[in-house]
C-alpha cells in the first residue's frame, strides 16, 4: 500500500513548527510542510538523503556517448522512475566508487518524490548497522524497531554502499530480515554497492585491465542474502572512471567542498 507524501508530517510530527537551534537559543520556526510549495529539500530532507547529494538528478548526471555503460545505466534508472509503480525488480547498481551509483540512486528518489508523491527512504549500509547496534544500548535514544520501521514499510528504499561491512551471522540474520520483508511486501528497494559481483570482474582502477580483487560482493554480504538481492533486483554494471577524482583535478581547493 502507498504512503503517500500528503500525510502526516515526520519532520514536525503533524503540528506545522520545528524546533531550531539559532546559536545558543532553541527557537521554533514553521515547517517547510507548511509551504504551499514544497521544494527538493523538504522532500530530501525527509527521505534522509545527506545533504552531499540532494542536488543529484538525472539531468546533471554525466553520462559521455562513448561510454555505453553509463548510458546504459541512466537508461535502466530513468526507466524504473519513470515506469513506476509498473516495475517487477528493484535495482543494484555495482561499480568502482564514484562512479555515479548514489547519484542515479538520489535522481530516481526525487523523480519518485517530486513527480509522483512516494514516499521513499535513503539509508547508508554501514550507518543502519551502526544505529542497530547502538539500539541494544540500555540507554539507547531508539529502539531496535523504531530504527527498523521506516526501512522496512517505505513504499521505495535505498540502501547505499552494500557490502561495505564483512558479515557477521548478526549482520545476515538483520539484511535477510530487511530484504525478506521488503520482498515479499513488494515494496522495490534500490541497492548500490562498490564491490565487483565476481573476483574477475574487470575493474577500472590502475591500469584497467581484469585483475583478481580480495573480495566480492557474494564474499562479503554471504550466500542466503546474494541469493535474494539477484531474486529482487535487476544488476546494473557500471564501467568508468571515478568521476570525483576527475572532476578534483580540474577545479580549485575551495570549488571541492560540495562534489557529490
Amino acid at each position: 500500500m502507498k504512503t503517500p507524501l500528503t500525510s502526516e508530517c515526520t519532520l514536525c510530527d503533524g503540528t506545522g513548527w520545528r524546533a531550531v537551534q539559532k546559536g545558543e537559543w532553541r527557537a521554533v520556526e514553521p515547517c517547510s510542510c507548511q509551504s504551499p510549495r514544497r521544494d527538493i529539500d523538504w522532500y530530501m530532507e525527509r527521505a534522509q538523503v545527506p545533504p552531499r547529494f540532494r542536488q543529484c538528478s538525472f539531468e546533471d548526471f554525466f553520462a559521455p556517448s562513448d561510454n555505453s555503460s553509463l548510458q546504459m545505466a541512466l537508461i535502466k534508472a530513468r526507466g524504473f522512475a519513470e515506469q513506476y509503480p509498473m516495475v517487477v525488480k528493484g535495482l543494484l547498481f555495482m561499480g568502482n566508487p564514484g562512479v555515479g551509483k548514489t547519484h542515479l540512486t538520489v535522481a530516481i528518489l526525487r523523480h519518485l518524490m517530486t513527480a509522483k508523491g512516494i514516499e521513499c527512504r535513503f539509508c547508508s549500509f554501514p550507518d543502519l548497522l551502526e544505529q542497530l547496534q547502538e539500539s541494544y544500548d540500555p540507554v539507547a535514544l531508539r529502539s531496535k524497531a523504531e530504527i527498523l520501521q521506516p526501512v522496512l514499510e517505505t513504499e521505495v528504499v535505498a540502501i547505499d554502499d552494500l557490502g561495505a561491512r564483512r558479515v557477521t551471522d548478526w549482520v545476515e540474520d538483520t539484511v535477510t530480515y530487511i530484504l525478506n520483508y521488503r520482498y515479499n511486501q513488494k515494496k522495490p528497494t534500490i541497492l548500490t554497492s562498490n564491490l565487483p559481483d565476481a573476483a574477475t570482474e574487470p575493474a577500472t582502477r590502475g591500469t584497467g585491465a581484469r585483475q583478481r580483487v580480495s573480495d566480492t560482493l557474494l564474499d562479503r554480504i554471504g550466500v542466503r542474502i546474494y541469493s535474494r538481492l539477484f531474486e529482487m533486483c535487476e544488476k546494473v554494471s557500471i564501467q568508468a572512471e571515478d568521476h570525483r577524482q576527475t572532476v578534483r583535478q580540474h577545479t580549485q581547493p575551495w570549488q571541492r567542498e560540495n562534489l557529490p
